[in-house]
């Protein structure tokens, strides 16, 4: 639809505002997730407060980006600083929802996906400061592809009826398999390395602990679930060199070789979504491609 020839300039205007306003509204819940989740507090019961003084933030000072700015990241009762992290939550949010729409056109697949996104931000910056990620948040990436999973059973099952739904749910819509072969092309790699590090790293460092975490190994199989495995295989790829050179650079300045994968993870998961298909196709086009053929 967003990539209509047909459709005028105040028309993306009017979706790309509607777009922005529930990316940062939902980048705002996000803030709530990541500071309360790790302490298993209520995500509802109480209402957004400061951190310093608990008292409860107006809502006018709750307007996502715009009430940080306009309090100069201060809080109006106490004068204490809030953390810049709120505002880059939000506008984060807000841009991977752009980014998808922009890359990836309007669909039922696009909506699972920034949601799925959002999940991404809430596991990076949790297992950033705790280096641990919550399996509810594991849980819901995994539901995400529920429903994209029953439409590939039935376009399995009946293409006549897969080809008369809406193209709303249909566009982008993956092969079953492809769901099925994602869930382990990763997840499952990473577990074994997990458990054969185990007794490795506990001889060579005398800590007992694994080399992948089973927290990165379940994100990677309910990530490949949702996306399939092409996307999978070049988000995997894309996440450990990123990590890679990152850890590098925190050894290098901290001397400490444990740290939390999850968000590099997380940065690899969203590449992989956007441009996984489209770069695993090109390569193996390269790799397979037959010179003599093409002067035949």
């Amino acid at each position: 639809m967003l990539h209509n020839e047909f459709m005028d300039l105040p028309f993306y205007i009017m979706f790309y505002l509607i777009a922005s306003f529930y990316g940062l509204c939902i980048g705002s819940f996000l803030n709530v997730v990541i500071f309360r989740l790790p302490k298993d507090e209520s995500l509802v019961k109480r209402s957004s407060h400061c951190m310093t003084c608990g008292t409860p933030i107006l809502w006018r000072d709750n307007i996502p980006v715009l009430g940080w700015l306009m309090l100069k990241g201060r809080c109006r009762s106490c004068g204490e600083p809030i953390s810049k992290r709120y505002p880059i939550v939000e506008s984060l949010n807000c841009i991977v929802y752009l980014t998808a729409f922009t890359v990836l056109d309007f669909s039922l697949q696009t909506i699972l996906y920034c949601f799925f996104f959002s999940a991404l931000i809430c596991i990076a910056f949790i297992d950033w400061d705790t280096q641990e990620m919550d399996l509810r948040i594991l849980l819901f990436i995994a539901l995400l592809a529920i429903p994209d999973i029953v439409l590939s059973v039935i376009r399995l099952s009946s293409e006549e009826t897969f080809r008369n739904l809406p193209e709303f749910l249909t566009d982008g819509n993956l092969p079953l398999s492809s769901h099925l072969i994602g869930l382990v092309c990763i997840g499952l790699p990473f577990f074994l390395i997990g458990e054969i590090s185990i007794p490795i790293i506990e001889k060579i460092f005398g800590e007992r602990f694994r080399a992948i975490e089973l927290g990165d190994t379940i994100l990677m199989a309910a990530g490949g679930l949702l996306i399939g495995w092409k996307a999978t295989v070049v988000a995997a790829f894309f996440g450990i060199c990123i990590a890679a050179v990152c850890g590098a650079i925190l050894k290098k300045r901290g001397g400490e070789s444990k740290f939390a994968f999850g968000p590099y993870l997380a940065i690899g998961l969203f590449l992989g979504t956007l441009f996984g298909e489209q770069l695993l196709d090109a390569y193996i086009a390269w790799v397979t491609f037959d010179p003599t053929q093409a002067l035949a």
